[in-house]
């Protein structure tokens, strides 16, 4: 059973920094892509960062600058760098995995992640 365990979450201000962190096991990491979703109340959860077998990234416009997706392989862990955070990146953080399979990278395409987290939450405030 794939297991995804999100940590990292919290209340910041605007302008500050967290680290989201997931922890991967039950599966072999090295052979998934990982990637990194969010959502809000009654909104559709949407991609953020993902990070493909091949280290290939993909990332939301609106977070590019300020967002840094990377893993430790070792740990089987995945991180969101986030910086410069502004009160619209407030939403429940969700880590999610999809077997390569050889495909091409499905980038922050919602339907090709078969894998997800509980979510960790992140509130910036004004």
């Amino acid at each position: 059973q794939v297991q995804l365990v999100e940590s990292g979450g919290g209340s910041v201000q605007s302008g500050g920094s967290l680290r989201l962190s997931c922890i991967a096991s039950n599966y072999p990491y090295s052979t998934y892509s990982m990637a990194w979703f969010r959502q809000t109340p009654g909104k559709k959860r949407e991609g953020v960062a993902a990070l493909h077998t091949t280290g290939a990234t993909s990332y939301r416009a609106s977070v590019k600058d300020r967002f840094t997706v990377s893993q430790d392989r070792a740990k089987k862990t995945l991180y969101l760098q986030m910086h410069d955070l502004k009160p619209e990146d407030t939403a429940m953080y969700y880590c999610a995995a999809t077997q390569d399979g050889g495909r091409s990278f499905p980038g922050l395409i919602i339907d090709y992640y078969t894998y997800w987290g509980q979510g960790t939450q992140v509130t910036v405030s004004s």
